[in-house]
């Protein structure tokens, strides 16, 4: 009964997903940075902030964020000071050791819950994504349809997202790649640093619709 209305959710979540945004971003670069285990646990951080934006989303809240020109630029201004910061501190990135350069090796290590956190806070406080799940779940989603079921959908949205980073995280981790991208050295984390700037200014002069 609700197969079409799921298969529209999904449509909608595939193209959304596919374009390159911040999490993409961030995923790529603690993939070719930092290898393939930190590149997996940022794309869980992603995916699971989804069930943030779904929560919110099923209990009304989002609409309230939407509406308050102050709460929803006090998110704005977190989500772009923060990429802000990850990505002035990628500008700032040194030449790094021949030696793991040649071996396409991050020089330093990177914790799970480092990789995570990064994942869950580039999402989280996106404010793009809050207007996308508010527009999903009271535009495209009937408001008839059983909680139950909108519950579902969200869990869909989160693991979806997962799979879809971890397969981003997996093809930039892949050695022949990083050996590419370390052939580049601190110039790579340096580009990534001014995505991630411009990014952050984008987000910054977003605008409520």
């Amino acid at each position: 009964m609700y197969w079409t209305e799921f298969l529209t959710v999904a449509l909608i979540h595939l193209l959304a997903v596919a374009s390159p945004g911040p999490d993409f971003a961030v995923v790529v670069r603690e993939s070719v940075t930092h290898g393939r285990r930190a590149g997996m646990f940022t794309a869980l951080g992603v995916g699971s902030a989804i069930f943030l934006h779904v929560g919110y989303s099923l209990l009304g809240i989002g609409i309230i964020v939407s509406q308050s020109i102050v709460l929803f630029n006090a998110l704005k201004w977190l989500a772009a000071a923060y990429l802000l910061y990850i990505g002035f501190k990628a500008l700032r990135a040194k030449p790094a050791d021949p030696a793991a350069v040649a071996a396409a090796l991050p020089v330093g290590e990177r914790t799970a819950r480092g990789a995570f956190t990064s994942g869950f806070v580039t999402n989280g406080l996106n404010p793009k994504a809050t207007l996308f799940f508010l527009s999903l779940f009271t535009v495209v989603i009937n408001p008839h349809t059983p909680l139950a079921i909108q519950a579902g959908y969200g869990v869909y949205l989160a693991v979806a997202t997962g799979v879809w980073f971890c397969m981003v995280a997996m093809l930039f981790s892949h050695q022949r790649v990083r050996t590419g991208f370390a052939r580049m050295g601190h110039w790579f984390d340096r580009t990534m640093g001014a995505v991630l700037v411009a990014l952050g200014v984008k987000l910054a002069f977003t605008e409520m619709h």
